[in-house]
């Protein structure tokens, strides 16, 4: 019944989604003109390219002293290509401009006394939001009023097919995602795991990409797909920028009162991000300067737990984080334009978060009439990153084929101390401990591009060399609950040479995309000899990574697309990081060396039709996981101490439908609304924890139908007025050992043009009704536990922008 159940989804079709700002098609049309009989190339001949369906003028162009012709900027369309000299007879050919690249080398075409067919031609270019590929959907920050002013991570709430949950972004239900900044994988963000998002100020954002379905080019981990980050960054002549300012405040009002005796939950938190970016360009030389500074207030965490035991007894408790974030990060580098097919940019970033966290950790019995414990804490952690990148890109005398290198270099400092307050009937005792990791990460790639007369051949190499040395110091009292056998120092090291090659080609109705990435991974944690538990362990791997997309043109207003992909999911450093963690002091969460990679294997089959102003598009996929990367919640003692640890806990499926529905109705009011269904399982599995001593984990298999939905509704008034309001809804899922209840969300925005388009001052209200909050079922061994997590989501904005 349940395989019925997939394939009715597969093959269902249906409609909804997301409008953003369309990108302009850049296309670049090329070839060489020589005489037929003497090979000599043939200097300034005349072509001219005209509309195939009302003959207009397209543009005109004369081949230069080396023979070579381009026409740029050709949107996709059927055109007809005329080629005239004295002497000569003349060439007209019909030429199509498909999506399959930016770039199309026609070749040598031969000029004689004879017509010279030039048969038909493909050209690509890129599309608007969703592009004529449909592997990638790309979003203008400016365009998201209701989240200006905030951090990246907020700025993507209200993208389609795009959810949050505990401070990570998912994509169709799954956070094994890869994000990228400026198309390179960074500290900033994680290169396993992602961190950091709730912090980055979208002020220094220009757009954001999706790719669901990545070609062999990109890394082959995260199965859920990439998000790639754009930085602002100008290139006009001459001196210009931009300045902005916005504040805001947040948690106006108390959600949910706290247990007794704890402490003052934050309120009217303030936020404050002033911005600058600056550009001068002058001759061969483009010089760039960003810096966003993200301050804020935030009632992290405000989360009621109540955990019930097979033995009867019943604990409740409370985590209030109240946590100060300072978050600066700039950006600087140089452009040199050597010439006009040499180019070199070497660029640099830093960035500093600085976090404090206090909070209470109260435990009370089942009628909250007697407090068991209070664990108090006191978080002190700096975070620095810098980076240095060098890039060097040549491009041939043939249009759009080029040859680029690099080598990046980042180093990312995590220094983070706790201190603790351990309060029992019986003592009080002070704990604390520091953790220092240093990450090195250095990569050198370098990847060619071919076009092709009907598209073109990408290829390359990438080299990566990570290491993370780690110390983890405890300084406990007495009695001290920490396990301090635990601590001590461990170092991760990974090493992937990879290597990949994708060919696309594209004709009137057929297009297409193969491609093959061969990577091999070794991994080696060394751990602490001493360590009570784990040993050093890793492993190593040589696998294929293949793509697949095949695109059939039905007519003008629809394309059919499909895709395969086999991605993987590597353990980042965190996930197998030995040392326990207290920042909650009995839910215990803990690495584990033994983790091996998850490997996913993903179909999908997607439809783009065209509408008056608008477009649909609706996607159905299935992925399928081997090895499955999850945390278990186990109890192993009488203490009633939870160890969640993370593990292969094997073969889960997705199953799905995302479907967009976009329309621009009038100058006045333009909709989207974006829908995501999908049915997601996790089968029985049985998995061995080794901390804190050994035991054994068995579960059932686990079933739920999810999804989302988001409406986007965007007003244009007169005097260069916008109004935004997004609705999101969250529908109930499941989670490992559990599953998670519904949310929902309403987000509004106002921007207001002023100073003849040169500055904007905009309002907008987060989460205006107060509605969101996380609410958890976990099933363990011997236990069961409820959480509801009342964190600050509602958040008031104002800002302004100048752009000189």
């Amino acid at each position: 019944m349940k395989n019925i159940f997939k394939i009715a989804i597969v093959l269902f079709v249906v409609c909804f989604a997301q409008n953003v700002k369309s990108q302009s098609s850049s296309v670049t049309l090329s070839g060489t003109l020589t005489d037929q009989v003497s090979k000599e190339t043939m200097p300034f001949v005349n072509l001219v390219l005209k509309n195939a369906k009302d003959s207009a003028f397209v543009g005109g162009t004369i081949s230069n002293e080396n023979g070579v012709f381009k026409f740029d900027n050709i949107k996709p369309a059927n055109y007809f290509i005329s080629i005239s000299f004295i002497g000569y007879n003349s060439i007209e050919k019909s030429v199509y401009v498909g999506n399959s690249s930016e770039f199309l080398n026609l070749g040598t075409i031969e000029l004689t006394e004879s017509v010279q067919s030039l048969g038909e031609v493909t050209i690509t270019a890129k599309q608007s939001e969703i592009n004529g590929k449909m592997d990638k959907k790309t979003y203008a920050v400016e365009d998201n009023i209701s989240q200006s002013g905030g951090s990246v991570l907020q700025a993507m709430e209200n993208l389609p097919g795009v959810t949050v949950q505990d401070n990570k972004v998912q994509l169709r239900g799954s956070d094994k995602i890869i994000i990228l900044i400026d198309g390179k994988q960074s500290a900033l963000t994680g290169y396993g795991s992602q961190s950091g998002l709730d912090n980055i100020p979208a002020s220094s954002i220009e757009r954001i990409e999706i790719i669901n379905n990545p070609s062999s080019k990109y890394d082959a981990n995260g199965n859920a797909g990439i998000i790639n980050v754009i930085l602002k960054k100008e290139s006009k002549d001459g001196f210009n920028g931009k300045i902005g300012l916005s504040t805001g405040v947040g948690a106006l009002w108390i959600k949910q009162n706290s247990l007794p005796n704890v402490r003052k939950q934050y309120q009217v938190t303030p936020k404050i991000n002033p911005s600058i970016s600056l550009n001068y360009r002058k001759n061969k030389v483009n010089a760039f300067f960003q810096l966003d500074n993200l301050y804020t207030e935030t009632l992290n965490k405000n989360e009621f737990v109540t955990r019930t035991y097979t033995d009867g007894s019943v604990i409740n408790q409370q985590t209030v984080r109240n946590r100060n974030t300072n978050f600066l990060t700039s950006k600087a580098g140089i452009d040199w334009f050597i010439n006009d097919n040499n180019q070199f940019t070497i660029s640099g970033m830093f960035g500093s978060e600085k976090i404090i966290d206090n909070g209470d950790q109260p435990f009370f019995n089942a009628n909250n009439t007697e407090r068991l414990r209070l664990w108090q804490f006191l978080e002190d952690e700096l975070k620095t990153t810098i980076a240095g990148n060098m890039n060097f890109q040549h491009k041939f005398k043939e249009p759009g084929r080029v040859l680029n290198t690099g080598f990046n270099y980042t180093f990312h400092r995590e220094d983070e101390r706790y201190f603790f307050t351990n309060t029992l009937p019986t003592f009080t005792g002070e704990e604390s401990f520091k953790l220092l990791s240093d990450e090195h990460v250095g990569d050198f790639n370098l990847d060619y591009i071919q076009p092709l007369k009907y598209g073109k051949l990408e290829t390359g190499i990438k080299m990566r060399v990570r290491t993370i040395p780690t110390n983890m110091q405890f300084f406990p009292s007495a009695n001290s609950p920490l396990d301090t056998n635990a601590g001590g120092q461990a170092t991760y090291n990974e090493l992937i040479p990879a290597l990949y090659g994708n060919y696309s080609f594209d004709s009137k109705k057929w297009e297409g995309e193969a491609g093959l990435r061969a990577e091999y991974v070794k991994l080696n944690y060394q751990v602490n000899p001493n360590h009570n538990t784990y040993k050093s362990d890793g492993y190593d791997y040589f696998q294929p990574f293949p793509n697949l997309r095949l695109g059939y043109k039905i007519n003008d207003k629809n394309k059919l697309v499909a895709f395969y992909n086999r991605r993987v999911d590597r353990p980042n450093e965190v996930d197998i990081r030995i040392f326990p963690k207290y920042d909650d002091a009995e839910i215990i969460k803990v690495g584990n060396p033994s983790l091996a990679p998850q490997f996913t294997n993903s179909v999908e089959l997607s439809l783009k039709h065209r509408i008056k102003d608008g477009f649909w598009y609706t996607s159905a996929y299935s992925k399928f996981a081997n090895g499955t990367i999850t945390r278990i919640s186990t109890t192993v003692d009488t203490t009633n101490l939870i160890y969640a640890i993370f593990q292969n806990a094997g073969k889960s499926n997705s199953t799905g439908v995302e479907s967009v529905l976009s329309q621009d109705v009038s100058d006045f009011f333009t909709y989207n609304v974006g829908l995501n269904v999908y049915y997601n399982q996790i089968d029985a599995f049985t998995v061995n924890n080794l901390y804190p001593v050994a035991h054994t984990f068995s579960t059932d298999r686990q079933t739920a139908i999810s999804g989302n939905l988001k409406l986007n509704t965007s007003f244009h008034f007169k005097k260069d007025f916008d109004a935004q309001l997004t609705a999101i809804y969250l529908a109930p899922d499941i989670i490992p050992q559990g599953r998670i209840a519904s949310r929902f969300s309403l987000n509004i925005g106002l921007k207001k043009t002023i100073q003849k388009g040169k500055g904007e001052i905009f309002f907008n209200a987060s989460d205006l009704l107060n509605t969101m909050f996380i609410k958890q079922t976990i099933d363990g061994n011997n236990f069961s536990y409820t959480s509801s997590n009342f964190y600050e989501t509602q958040v008031f904005r104002i800002g302004y922008n100048y752009k000189f």
